[in-house]
């Protein structure tokens, strides 16, 4: 299993850093669990963005996709380019299309990336009522960016909950201040019907385009306004996983 995380260090010393996750469905599923989502959904590997046979054995609909790709220097001129077009993201509550959160906790994109997945279209639905996870969406949804990014340091429940999951892992797990090259990015559906691509790392949430009433994220438009964007910037690189929210094989 890959460990995925995004490098820069925090330019505050006193924000928190985390384990990096790995890219482990078992563990992505028992932390969202722990914080307060319903046992009706998990995540699953995804063995293919192309081949159809390996993405017909994904429950349906798919809620959210979870990406977790190499920071190569491509990648990297991408961001830079693509975010220096737009403004920084200042957009906060119910009027929102998605629930955004930067990341400024250092090694925290697979959180970042799983609470993206968890407060973003039907998935609310799944929130647990007076769970940690409803609370956290709740007391962000008012806040502008920076407070969120607060709110997230500050919270000890969720740090514990992360720190718990993340020494469970298949392979030895980094410490909270290494770098690793590896980064998540998830894709959710808003409420506007939009693609909506989430990274802590960037401005804010970039909106790839439109999907159909009833396309999800591993419809054959989404898959081609997002992921497959990846892939094909990055050319032979293989350091490439996939994981999706869906219903629950229990």
């Amino acid at each position: 299993m890959s460990t995925a995380e995004a490098p820069p260090s925090p330019t505050n010393p006193s924000v928190p850093s985390f384990i990096p996750l790995e890219a482990n469905p078992d563990l992505l599923t028992s932390l969202l669990h722990n914080l307060g989502l319903s046992s009706a959904l998990a995540i699953h590997d995804v063995y293919s963005l192309t081949d159809p046979s390996l993405l017909a054995f994904i429950p349906r609909p798919a809620y959210a996709l979870l990406l977790v790709f190499p920071l190569t220097k491509a990648y990297e001129e991408h961001r830079v380019k693509e975010d220096a077009e737009r403004p920084d993201y200042e957009g906060k509550g119910e009027g929102e299309p998605v629930v955004w959160f930067p990341q400024t906790i250092r090694n925290a994109c697979g959180l970042i990336g799983l609470l993206h997945a968890a407060s973003n279209g039907a998935v609310r639905d799944f929130v647990v009522p007076g769970s940690d996870l409803e609370r956290i969406i709740k007391s962000a949804e008012p806040l502008g960016p920076r407070e969120r990014a607060k709110l997230l340091e500050t919270d000890e429940t969720l740090a514990k909950a992360h720190r718990d999951v993340a020494v469970q892992g298949d392979t030895a797990a980094p410490r909270a201040e290494e770098d690793v090259d590896l980064h998540f990015v998830c894709f959710v559906k808003g409420k506007d019907g939009g693609l909506w691509e989430m990274d802590g790392r960037r401005k804010g949430p970039i909106r790839r385009g439109d999907l159909e009433e009833g396309e999800d994220v591993l419809s054959e438009r989404a898959l081609e306004l997002g992921p497959r964007k990846f892939l094909e910037r990055e050319g032979e690189d293989l350091r490439f996983s996939c994981v999706a929210l869906a219903g629950s094989f229990e």
